[in-house]
């Protein structure tokens, strides 16, 4: 029997969406997936979105090409060296690199067209603003202006059936979030999250060096869970 409520949910194949995903299931709701093929520098993170969304079933997903290397200006689709260390990831107000303008706002608006086209009023993202690297369309005051501005947007949200957009991730740490996806049996073996893969033989394997592999290791250091996924530097 299906069930009677239905979300849309951003997917990237990252460790932070994937328990997303996995949540919003154990919440009892029907997934439509969305996910972007938007000229990133590497693709692994759209096979690892492909595999969670086939163990998750989702009813649907939705892929949408679209083109943020015509943009620029950031290191995940330039040829623009990716931060490495974590030097900087703990400084106030600090804008990394890996950064891409307007991404979040671009990928929201695609989901929010989803959901109303198909007759669907929960929108789920995985944005956090705690262990995060720093990314301004990852903090609560600009989920707020996005849902304000969906509602005015929208026929849905002018006829009183606003779209809602939800961040249960939001205020949770690294490690909370994987705590979470731990007792919900997310399989983090296929999630990726590196920003600088690398290759040995067919392999890729995670840098461990990027703020993204830190936050990971860190994330799973402290909730006292070994990582499945294996960086270059562990083989």
């Amino acid at each position: 029997m299906k069930s009677e409520k239905k979300a849309v949910v951003l997917l990237s194949g990252g460790l932070d969406s994937a328990t997303l995903a996995y949540y919003v299931k154990a919440q009892g709701y029907e997934i439509t997936a969305i996910s972007f093929s938007y000229e990133q520098r590497h693709k692994i993170e759209m096979v690892a979105a492909k595999k969670i969304s086939s163990l998750v079933e989702v009813r649907e997903h939705v892929w949408i090409q679209t083109n943020m290397t015509a943009i620029g200006h950031s290191s995940l689709t330039d040829s623009i060296p990716v931060p490495k260390g974590g030097r900087n990831m703990e400084k106030e107000n600090h804008i990394p690199l890996t950064y891409v303008p307007g991404r979040n706002l671009i990928f929201l608006s695609y989901a929010v067209a989803l959901a109303e086209s198909r007759e669907i009023h929960e929108v789920f993202l995985g944005i956090n603003s705690l262990d995060y690297s720093g990314y301004p369309d990852c903090r609560p005051d600009f989920l707020a202006s996005i849902q304000k501005t969906s509602e005015l947007a929208t026929k849905a949200g002018r006829e009183g059936r606003p779209i809602r957009i939800h961040a249960p991730l939001i205020k949770l740490t690294k490690k909370e979030i994987i705590e979470m996806g731990l007792q919900l049996g997310v399989p983090y073996e296929y999630t990726w999250s590196c920003y600088d893969p690398k290759k040995k033989g067919d392999v890729y394997f995670p840098c461990g060096e990027c703020d993204s592999c830190l936050l990971r290791k860190r994330g799973f250091a402290k909730a006292f869970s070994p990582d499945p996924l294996k960086s270059m530097k562990e083989e």
